[in-house]
């Protein structure tokens, strides 16, 4: 099982996460990824940590696709392959409506399609060849326009690896279908099928078996010492996912909200995003449970991390990407460490 962890751009000390991933890299972890969701973007830190680390894998968890073309997407992503020295992973995510139009101001339309089209043109400069793409969300050269096709001016790296971010049936779909990997998260082992079914059937229209694709799932991992400090902990977590069920979306479209739906909590689900939506955010909190935490989670004693990560093993994971918890970089530090070496010590 390969580690990793994901830097959230969205605020603190920079100084600090750069701190956390040159620290991890001597602990030993495999990949950085660095999201960008509603904060700073991702390809910067991407080229600085570039300068900064020798041997880990750095990528973008996740490039939003509206924010950018397809081939700008791919010009930067074969400058970052090149500035860390073959090192680079791509990382794709639609986002949602409300990053999308509320924060960019450009229409959430189409995800699905823009995806596959934006793959498809992102592997075509990869190739290095003259790109050619008539699609329903994009045409390369632009229809009717003065342009020809064109190729970049970089040289060609077709071996960049393509994960595609999903939660939706349709999007793992097409994740199984097309992409090296999947990034996924809020992922409840015991009801793995949630996502697993629509990744397996994807692979199977690409040609393929679910075995060669790179699962790489993500959860917060913090160690306590005995099992007395659990609910205590499990009570911070809980406005963060009542957030993640009420607010990270519109009122009526809310990716997580539906993730957890279908592995068993959808009369709660629905209630947190009624009642977070209605401002009435601290009832939403107190709707969720312990085990709702500690489902999608990897919080716990020694023993009890090291048994989920074994369920997630046994369910395909083949990464386990860790969000380690800590008020300082020194207490983050030891979670990932801790986490890494179990890990490490299962594969």
């Amino acid at each position: 099982m390969r580690t990793a962890t994901t830097i959230e751009a969205l605020v603190g000390s920079w100084q600090d996460n750069v701190t956390l991933a040159v620290e991890a890299e001597k602990l030993g972890l495999d990949i950085c990824w660095i999201s960008e969701a509603w904060g700073s973007d991702a390809p910067s830190p991407l080229g600085y940590l570039a300068a900064r680390t020798d041997r880990m894998l750095l990528g973008s968890g996740t490039i939003q696709l509206a924010t950018r073309t397809p081939t700008l997407i791919a010009t930067t992503a074969m400058t970052l392959a090149e500035l860390s020295g073959g090192r680079f992973v791509l990382g794709l995510g639609s986002s949602g409506p409300q990053v999308v139009e509320g924060m960019h101001g450009v229409p959430f339309d189409r995800p699905l399609r823009r995806m596959r089209e934006t793959v498809d043109i992102v592997r075509q400069v990869f190739a290095g060849g003259k790109i050619k793409h008539e699609g329903e969300v994009f045409s390369v050269p632009r229809a009717g326009g003065e342009g020809v096709p064109m190729r970049t001016s970089l040289p060609a790296n077709p071996d960049i690896p393509i994960y595609i971010a999903a939660l939706m049936p349709k999007m793992l779909e097409l994740a199984g279908e097309i992409a090296d990997g999947w990034l996924g998260s809020s992922f409840v082992p015991e009801g793995a099928s949630a996502y697993l079914d629509a990744l397996t059937a994807g692979a199977a229209r690409g040609g393929r078996t679910l075995a060669e694709l790179d699962l790489c799932q993500g959860a917060e991992v913090n160690f306590v010492e005995d099992e007395g400090q659990l609910a205590a902990v499990a009570a911070t977590r809980k406005k963060d996912l009542a957030f993640s069920l009420g607010g990270m979306g519109s009122a009526t479209t809310n990716f997580y909200n539906s993730a957890y739906s279908r592995q068993g909590w959808s009369e709660i689900a629905a209630e947190v995003r009624d009642l977070w939506q209605a401002g009435r955010r601290a009832d939403a909190t107190a709707l969720i449970t312990d085990d709702m935490i500690f489902a999608t989670t990897l919080i716990g004693t020694e023993r009890m991390v090291r048994d989920r990560l074994t369920a997630w093993q046994d369910r395909g994971i083949t990464t386990v990407r860790f969000y380690p918890a800590g008020a300082t970089v020194a207490e983050k530090v030891d979670n990932l460490g801790r986490a890494i070496d179990l890990a490490h010590a299962l594969a």
